[in-house]
């Protein structure tokens, strides 16, 4: 086994800290607050953006991952889609609410691509003794970018409104993911005959390694669990600053302020369940994490007071940052390196329906079924989101102890 390099290792895990930058103030804050409080659009119309482009690009996952493991590149299709998000982000800051919908569905679409290429990244620039460090490193480099990214573009908003702060983010994000532009290189590869590259034969090729990978039933529970455990972590993730708005009564730069605490604490429960990870393995990390959200969901449904909801809001940055270096982790080992693309693929096409039933699921509870019960009914969208991490628990339960795999 050959050690790996640092600087590409590095380089890789800032792109984590860039595109968080995007997640947090696109996806989570300043977006959905400039859309749903300044401009009072329902958020129910956010919910069917968001949740459409993550449609739309969630088809595209499994077929983006085969070929890019069939053509062994990575590279380029990860800066086409970066690119594509900066520029749509850049346009979020000239628009109306109308057109500010297209913009942020097209750059949402380019953004969910981009992640599937630079998760399937990891094992490049990593060994099978440090996935969870290296995983860890990438996720409390995104929460330290979060926090800088927020906090950066704030005086934008402080002297010109919260629109003022979209093109700041996208070029953010393009300044810090560019060196794993430079850094991380695709490795050398044999010519692949263009007869494969037919779109015929990759999804013949698609269909029937899928097929092959789910016979394995701990695949299938994990990619079930990953489905219904993340339909309640996307949700909060987005509607996060909204509940505290309007349940606990939070004002803009508190939110920004109880968001950034929350993050250090994702950094840290990142850097915490990496070593964890490696040490006592994904899955028994992994099954922690769900147990630590449900507890987290319950305290948030119940909260009457800000000291309550500052309790809730730490304590779901660690998991949150454990989440994702778990789940990361766990796929890398339970499925054959050669279709590791392909597995990331349907591991964001699971994540990404979980983007769009959840946050629905959020938006019909508080806009359409209870939507005269004021604050009585963003505590029912919890309590829902809570029911989907329960089962997900228990269905996780099932699945056996990872395989480690050989890593060159």
């Amino acid at each position: 086994m050959r050690p790996k390099s640092k600087l590409p290792r590095f380089s890789w895990a800032l792109y984590d800290f860039a595109s968080t930058i995007f997640s947090m103030n696109i996806i989570s804050n300043y977006f959905v607050l400039w859309l749903t409080v300044e401009k009072n659009c329902p958020e129910l119309y956010y919910s069917l953006t968001f949740s459409s482009s993550v449609l739309l690009a969630a088809f595209f996952m499994p077929v983006l991952g085969e070929i890019s493991d069939r053509l062994k590149i990575r590279m380029p299709f990860l800066v086409t889609f970066t690119l594509g998000c900066v520029v749509f982000t850049c346009l979020l800051g000239l628009a109306g609410v109308s057109l500010a919908l297209v913009f942020f569905f097209c750059a949402n679409f380019c953004y969910q691509l981009a992640s599937v290429v630079y998760n399937s990244l990891l094992p490049q620039v990593s060994t099978q003794q440090t996935l969870g460090r290296t995983s860890g490193l990438g996720v409390s480099l995104g929460y330290v970018g979060a926090i800088l990214g927020i906090n950066l573009v704030k005086p934008f908003y402080d002297l010109y409104g919260i629109q003022a702060t979209f093109v700041p983010t996208a070029i953010l994000f393009l300044i810090f993911a560019a060196p794993c532009f430079v850094f991380v290189k695709d490795q050398p590869h044999a010519h692949i005959p263009k007869s494969e590259l037919k779109v015929k034969a990759t999804f013949s090729r698609l269909y029937k390694n899928l097929k092959e990978v789910f016979q394995d039933k701990s695949v299938l529970k994990f990619i079930i669990t990953v489905f219904l455990c993340l339909n309640a972590v996307n949700t909060i993730i987005i509607y996060m600053s909204v509940y505290a708005k309007r349940v606990i009564g939070f004002d803009v730069s508190e939110i920004v302020y109880f968001m950034s605490v929350s993050i250090i604490f994702a950094i840290v429960g990142s850097y915490l369940f990496g070593h964890l990870t490696d040490r006592y393995g994904s899955r028994s990390m992994l099954k922690l994490v769900i147990k630590l959200w449900c507890l987290v969901l319950f305290l948030a449904a119940i909260s009457v007071s800000r000291w309550m909801f500052w309790i809730v809001g730490p304590s779901a940055g660690i998991c949150l940052g454990a989440t994702w270096v778990c789940a990361r982790t766990m796929l890398v080992e339970l499925v054959p390196r050669e279709k590791i693309g392909q597995m990331f693929g349907v591991f964001g096409l699971a994540g990404r329906f979980s983007s769009i039933l959840g946050p629905v699921v959020w938006g019909l509870i508080v806009n359409r079924f209870f939507a005269n019960l004021e604050v009585l009914k963003y505590r029912i969208a919890v309590g829902a989101m809570l029911g989907f991490m329960f089962i997900g628990y228990f269905i996780f339960k099932g699945i056996g102890d990872s395989n480690s795999l050989e890593y060159e």
